[in-house]
């Protein structure tokens, strides 16, 4: 039943109207957009420009789960497989950086546990009391920086012991989370010769490769969202090691911006699998990028499927 000062909000009660619907009162929506979100530090009492707070996160987590979202990594995305159910909504999740707020171990009596405040912490606790919240996110990693930005901590910075490092690489794996490359140190590869940006990125592929032999690595991450001069490479190369000659090749599905809008369906003649944007999290970003795909009526909205087959649909909806 429509309140009666609706009349007054209509805007904002249709909003909050379709927020609140059940999954079977959602048409089916296909060729709508979905959100790929941008995290970088998470924990802490207080917001900044790029931390989230633990309680926050928390909260994202419970307002994307009321509000009919599920989460997806960006190679199923890539892939077409939004395996989420009929009427709900996919969401994508991304953590940048690889800094020990999104993965913190605990060690106290030589035992080591998930640090219940940082991101994959929170993530877990969440997936034990929503059995339908998968583990499906995905983690952009450096493997060489400096102040704990390498595998999620090292050299005891904030208490992780560098011998952790591919542990943690290789329990997300297992868990169903996705490895995503982010270049050696952050390195900003509009500043580099074509050289210097298949080594960033090809050491860093090749580092992911010794913590988990054989994964695939399908998304990277440009480095504050800056293309390199040879755009192209950001998607393939190849890095010759000089020292045992071996060559290391990469070749990405994805490739993540910083900024942006939800992104097109998969099933769209719009979507660009090489150039997907992102939201950043912060303030109220996240519920205003909810509610904007609420509204406009683009919101993707899932058969059950399981699977997007076909791109370049007609009939798709004009951009948000």
């Amino acid at each position: 039943m429509k309140q009666p000062w609706c009349t007054l909000l209509a805007t904002v009660c249709s909003v909050a109207s379709a927020a609140a619907q059940s999954p079977t009162a959602r048409a089916v929506h296909e060729q709508g957009r979905i959100p790929i979100l941008e995290y970088h530090l998470v924990g802490g009492e207080k917001d900044t420009r790029w931390g989230r707070s633990a309680e926050h996160f928390r909260r994202d987590l419970e307002l994307l789960y009321s509000r009919g979202y599920r989460p997806i990594t960006v190679a199923q995305l890539v892939a077409g497989e939004i395996d989420v159910p009929a009427g709900m909504s996919p969401v994508v999740f991304t953590f940048d950086d690889a800094s020990p707020s999104q993965f913190r171990y605990l060690s106290q009596t030589g035992a080591k546990t998930v640090d219940p405040s940082s991101a994959v912490g929170i993530w877990l606790a969440f997936n034990r009391s929503h059995a339908d919240w998968k583990n499906r996110a995905t983690f952009c990693l450096l493997s060489g920086a400096a102040a704990g930005h390498n595998f999620f901590g090292d050299k005891g910075i904030e208490g992780q012991l560098s011998a952790w490092r591919f542990e943690k690489l290789k329990f997300l794996a297992e868990q169903g989370f996705e490895l995503c490359a982010h270049t050696l140190w952050h390195a900003d590869l509009a500043k580099f010769s074509d050289a210097v940006v298949q080594e960033q990125i090809a050491r860093n592929v090749l580092a992911i490769d010794s913590a988990v032999p054989g994964y695939k690595v399908r998304t990277f991450a440009l480095p504050l969202g800056d293309w390199p001069k040879n755009r192209a490479l950001a998607s393939a190369g190849v890095w010759r090691d000089p020292k045992s000659g071996r060559e290391v090749r990469y070749a990405f599905d994805a490739v993540l911006e910083v900024s942006g809008s939800p992104v097109p369906s998969p099933a769209s003649e719009r979507f660009n699998p090489h150039a997907l944007q992102r939201i950043q999290v912060f303030n109220k970003e996240l519920e205003q990028a909810l509610d904007r795909l609420d509204k406009s009526g683009d919101r993707y909205v899932s058969g059950g499927t399981g699977r997007i087959t076909k791109r370049g649909v007609a009939g798709s909806r004009a951009p948000i």
